[in-house]
């Protein structure tokens, strides 16, 4: 059985940590009599709208297509913040690799070094020793991660909102603390555990600050000892706004809604210390949380740090208008593409900006990808990538949201609220995923929102390992 698995392995381009193949020409030269490899780094956005793309446009006979993520799955960012709210199901906004992306190989594991001079990228899986992919085209769509600075406390107390696990971990701790809380009389630590502090001003922070509030609110009425004025919602954002990539007109209506349900909003002030729970801000302001969630900004994927792929100064690849990688003089690298959140990939519309990283532009530049590399392989004419902003939109909460369409059209309340829903439910992919949040938000019409807090889940062997001690002995 492992003989006839390395030889499948051999045979999809997998090489053994060591010896490493002496001449990876000659790899790919054999690769290249059987069908060109499509080596696609990322699972994400980019890489499951590419691969899939890929795979529409050319048969298997045409191209071997492999996807590489640490994740066996594919996660809609804009929908966690209804996933910290309970008004998605968490396993309906992520996309199953292997069910999702048909007749495509799937290796989960990081990428630990991309050599593309030599067409091959190191892989290390969650368990056993690192091994090597050759390729003939490499897609990078690595994407981002959450951009920290050095604030004191901040990685031992913050919490993320960039895949779905965290959005459940949100949900669990705030509704774990208002139960927790419900139950203790004594005000400095209800204080405490009823304060929420979200780090960041942009579509993240405050759509996760909006949904989870408004649950939030929801929720008292099942905790008679606790009050409204307990709660205490705070937004930290350094510049002097909120949704940036919105007018600033209805950033202004956004800002008025969210302090009209007694939301904080520290606007011009940073995060300064959080060292075992007490926030200190740059404004003076200091207060005791148990909850700090930080959605400020985010950066390029740090693998790339470990590839011979030129970057900017941001950390992103370069690229020009076709999505192919450049060099600094905008030379063309051969056989790589890149896009997405980890690409610097110039924005015809707005000449001398690149686009911005967001889930629209990823949609539709893994999609274009995927025609590219379909016409590298056919050679044919490619196209630049080039795509005019159709608008963007937020929910601030159960049928409250904004919506700036088409670049005039201004949009709020509850329209602005279908409007969000609707696009994003539009993008998401695969049929099934669309039907069940589609069903679950029609089945929330009349049932009421779920408050029940699974922070178990987060450590399911505690209470195991607790009956496994050994009982304590009796004091006299």
């Amino acid at each position: 059985m492992m003989g006839r698995f390395r030889r499948v392995a051999y045979a999809r381009g997998m090489t053994s940590p060591a010896p490493v193949p002496t001449d990876p020409s000659a790899e790919r030269s054999k690769a290249q009599r059987i069908s060109p490899r499509v080596l696609v780094l990322g699972g994400g956005t980019v890489g499951l709208y590419t691969a899939r793309r890929l795979r529409r446009r050319l048969g298997r006979r045409d191209a071997a297509i492999v996807v590489v993520d640490p994740r066996p799955y594919m996660t809609y960012q804009p929908f966690l913040p209804e996933v910290a709210a309970g008004s998605i199901d968490p396993r309906n906004v992520v996309a199953p690799h292997r069910r999702a992306l048909h007749d495509v190989d799937v290796l989960q594991g990081k990428v630990t070094r991309i050599a593309h001079a030599e067409r091959r990228v190191q892989i290390t899986p969650e368990e056993g020793d690192p091994y090597w992919v050759s390729y003939d085209h490499l897609v990078v769509g690595l994407g981002a991660v959450a951009r920290t600075l050095p604030i004191p406390g901040l990685a031992e107390q913050g919490i993320g909102f960039k895949n779905v696990e965290e959005a459940i971990a949100v949900r669990n701790h705030v509704l774990g603390r208002m139960d927790a809380a419900a139950s203790i009389f004594d005000r400095t630590i209800r204080a405490r555990m009823l304060s929420f502090v979200f780090v960041g001003g942009g579509f993240a922070g405050v759509e996760a600050l909006a949904e989870v509030e408004d649950m939030a609110a929801d929720a008292l009425k099942y905790y008679p000892s606790l009050d409204r004025s307990e709660l205490r919602f705070v937004l930290v954002e350094g510049s002097g706004r909120i949704l940036p990539e919105v007018s600033e007109e209805l950033a202004g209506y956004a800002l008025e809604q969210l302090r009209s349900r007694h939301i904080e909003i520290r606007l011009g002030t940073f995060l300064s210390s959080c060292v075992d729970g007490h926030v200190v801000l740059s404004d003076g302001t200091e207060l005791d949380t148990e909850t700090l969630v930080w959605t400020a900004g985010v950066k390029a994927n740090p693998a790339l740090g470990a590839s011979d792929l030129p970057l900017d100064e941001r950390g992103r690849v370069r690229t020009n208008a076709y999505l192919q990688v450049v060099d600094g003089d905008g030379v063309v690298v051969p056989d790589a593409y890149a896009a997405g959140d980890c690409a610097a990939v110039p924005d015809l519309v707005n000449p001398g900006q690149t686009c911005p990283p967001n889930a629209q532009h990823a949609v539709r530049q893994g999609r274009h990808l995927g025609d590219t590399l379909a016409r590298v392989l056919r050679s044919a004419e490619l196209e630049p990538y080039r795509h005019a902003n159709v608008g963007t939109v937020a929910s601030l909460g159960m049928y409250k949201g904004v919506a700036f369409m088409f670049g005039r059209f201004k949009v709020r309340g509850f329209l602005a609220w279908v409007l969000h829903r609707t696009y994003h439910l539009y993008a998401m992919p695969t049929a099934s995923r669309t039907v069940r949040i589609a069903t679950g938000w029609t089945l929330n019409l009349f049932t009421r929102r779920e408050v029940v807090p699974l922070g178990s889940l987060h450590d399911p062997r505690a209470e195991f390992r607790a009956a496994a001690e050994p009982p304590a002995a009796p004091t006299a």
